[in-house]
């Protein structure tokens, strides 16, 4: 923690005065402004060192109020970059009105170090050796190449990054998520609809597969737009030959079938719990009553009267004018859509609602989840929908979250 180290910084800031580095600056803001952009200096900056050590000593023990003094190190005020010309690097803050937020911290301290001071200092204290930054940061590094001049210390070697834009997460910022959060608008750091590490881990997201995708992207100072796709395309790799598969009915209808055949009236229909097989296999169970059984689709599955299917793994049906199907062949035709299914009972189905965030809007969708013995927090893959992590069983109805398809 930074504020457990302010007496340090103290030190430094003392030490940087008594070599002539830096000197109390009595101007305002405004005032100080105006030097700036004329390019001249400031007529705090030739005080003498012991005058700036008494001032110096004056804002620690509380002396000034806030915005009163600062201090500041001294550059070329002929800088072509106004940012760097004797730039702040500790100022007082009303920490008896405003305290920190650590509580033995509190208001212990009047001073504080600005953060291109501070993390200047902890670099060369650490020993870092390299600073990896946004390239929106480079006039930090010129700053405090500046001040480690003046201690005569080596700067480490910096590398920048560009900006990265992903496409569907547009302009998320963390303070409009914060602002949002505390309005009740999303529901925490992990809400499926925000692009946030908590997120990700919520929804089953690899680590793997994130480090994969910024590898892929690679250290450069060129603003990049990439899809969001990218980064699933890298988690599918991931996470697919564990995912088991699973059947999951939106908005289920009742279909009725004949089988005038005995051969095709089967009580069991197994199906591959991964396409590989390397997962074993999960049982359909039906009820047959003569030659009549149930299964429930997807409504929007559902064929037309004259028109055809195939359930998944098990047979061909065309349906009759009175909405019921008959059951053609066991043997794929090849020509039928096929769709997914569950026996119409309940030792074959629990409801369940699978979180399904779409941009800035979260659905809830409801539907029959395939019984399954998998606990919470595995990664599977819904039937024709895509990948979603279970989430919660509560009183007999599933929570999924949608991962990505």
């Amino acid at each position: 923690f930074a504020s457990d180290r302010i007496e340090i910084y103290h030190a430094q800031a003392a030490e940087l005065i008594e070599i002539g580095g830096a000197y109390v600056c009595t101007l305002s803001a405004e005032e100080f402004r105006g030097f700036r952009l004329a390019k001249e200096d400031s007529p705090c900056r030739s005080r003498a060192i012991g005058e700036n050590l008494s001032l110096w000593r004056a804002m620690l023990e509380g002396e000034f109020a806030p915005g009163e003094a600062v201090v500041r190190i001294k550059t070329d005020m002929a800088l072509p970059n106004p940012a760097l010309r004797d730039w702040p690097a500790l100022r007082i803050q009303d920490t008896v009105a405003d305290p920190h937020p650590r509580a033995e911290i509190g208001s212990r301290y009047k001073v504080w170090p600005l953060l291109d001071f501070q993390s200047a200092i902890e670099d060369h204290l650490q020993g870092v050796t390299h600073i990896i930054r946004g390239k929106d940061l480079m006039d930090s590094t010129r700053k405090q190449k500046l001040l480690y001049e003046h201690f005569g210390w080596t700067y480490p070697e910096t590398v920048y990054w560009g900006r990265v834009k992903v496409h569907e997460f547009g302009g998320f910022s963390t303070s409009e998520m914060r602002t949002q959060i505390a309005e009740g608008v999303y529901s925490g750091w992990d809400d499926p609809r925000l692009p946030t590490l908590a997120t990700f881990m919520r929804k089953g997201l690899d680590p793997q597969a994130l480090r994969d995708f910024w590898i892929e992207l690679a250290l450069t100072q060129k603003d990049i737009s990439a899809a969001l796709s990218t980064l699933h395309s890298h988690n599918t790799s991931r996470i697919d030959a564990a995912a088991p598969r699973l059947a999951f009915v939106r908005e289920p209808t009742v279909l009725q079938i004949t089988a005038e055949n005995p051969d095709d009236r089967s009580e069991e229909v197994e199906s591959a719990s991964h396409p590989d097989g390397g997962l074993g296999t999960r049982s359909f169970h039906l009820e047959w009553d003569s030659t009549l059984t149930e299964v429930v689709i997807e409504s929007a599955d559902l064929p037309s009267a004259g028109g055809a299917c195939r359930l998944k793994e098990w047979a061909d049906l065309s349906i009759g004018e009175d909405g019921c199907a008959r059951l053609d062949s066991i043997a794929p035709s090849g020509n039928a859509p096929i769709v997914h299914w569950l026996p119409a009972t309940t030792d074959s189905s629990s409801p369940a609602v699978l979180l399904l965030p779409e941009g800035k809007s979260l659905h809830e969708v409801s539907g029959l989840l395939e019984k399954n013995r998998h606990p919470i927090g595995t990664i599977v893959q819904l039937e024709r929908i895509g990948y979603a992590r279970i989430e919660a069983d509560d009183d007999g109805v599933g929570q999924l979250v949608f991962l990505h398809g």
